[in-house]
């Protein structure tokens, strides 16, 4: 059926209004007629398809429509619960609270899943991190895979841009922002950074031991856009948290084979009593 607007330039009642609209016009029925078989008054259609009603039901929607063959579809598009939910999940979870504490110790003040954007974007920073001292802020994004580096680099972006009023509305204020990707050590850690290598070289010129000196030694903040990438394990107690890529030169293989390993460990772990942490 034809329209002069697009759906989403027009209020939900205009769009109802402009299909029953259409509808009634295509299959000839008068208002009076449509009135007559829906029992809704002939003022209330004329008011629907003039878009000027305000207290239409979906109820009376519903009839004007099935009445005449259509069906009511009601659709909630919110793309970015989408995020949202990746940040509910348990690994995800893991890893933002072993990062948070480490930050703390090394005299960072955190803040995690940071709200920024509006209506028609909104967004979370996983986390958001402030030292005093330097004035400098950390803007991590935490993956326990990467599966598409084009949504990670425009998000990071985005975040970045944001967290200049984010930082402001936590009392602090900063003087540099660094963004950081920071990825669950695991084999298929290692795959996708071998996989992406010329792109994540370039998009993360700044790696694990000079983001190491950044964090715990207060060296002077990367130059503007220069952003970060390390590894971590969330159940390792190694002073040296910040771990490099096999790409860029680690030794030792990852802990876990997959993100499903890793969930593997903790859940069978988390169910023996008394089970001490190994050391990684």
């Amino acid at each position: 059926m034809p329209t002069h607007r697009s759906n989403t330039a027009r209020t939900p009642l205009e769009v109802i209004g402009a299909a029953v609209h259409e509808i009634r016009t295509i299959i000839r029925w008068s208002q009076r007629e449509l009135s007559r078989r829906s029992r809704v008054p002939q003022s209330t259609i004329s008011r629907t398809e003039s878009g000027k009603v305000s207290d239409l039901s979906l109820t009376t929607a519903d009839r004007l429509l099935e009445i005449m063959g259509a069906r009511l579809r009601v659709e909630v598009d919110a793309p970015f619960l989408r995020e949202r939910q990746r940040q509910l999940d348990p690994a995800h979870a893991r890893m933002s609270g072993h990062v948070a504490r480490r930050l703390e110790r090394a005299g960072w003040q955190v803040a995690s899943e940071v709200e920024v954007g509006g209506d028609r974007s909104r967004g979370w920073i996983d986390l958001l991190a402030f030292q005093p001292s330097t004035g400098s802020l950390l803007v991590i994004e935490l993956k326990t895979e990467i599966h598409d580096l084009g949504q990670i680099d425009r998000s990071l972006g985005w975040y970045e841009r944001e967290a200049w009023a984010a930082a402001r509305r936590h009392g602090w204020l900063p003087a540099s922002a660094t963004g950081c990707l920071l990825l669950l050590m695991t084999e298929r850690g290692d795959r996708d950074v071998a996989f992406n290598r010329d792109a994540l070289r370039r998009l993360f010129p700044m790696r694990a031991s000079a983001l190491r000196a950044f964090v715990e030694e207060d060296t002077p903040a990367p130059e503007r856009g220069v952003r970060a990438l390390a590894m971590v394990d969330p159940r390792s107690k190694r002073r040296s948290w910040l771990r490099p890529t096999r790409d860029e030169g680690r030794r030792s293989p990852a802990p876990y084979s997959d993100y499903a390993d890793f969930m593997r460990v903790v859940t069978t772990r988390s169910r023996r009593p008394g089970a001490a942490r190994v050391l990684r």
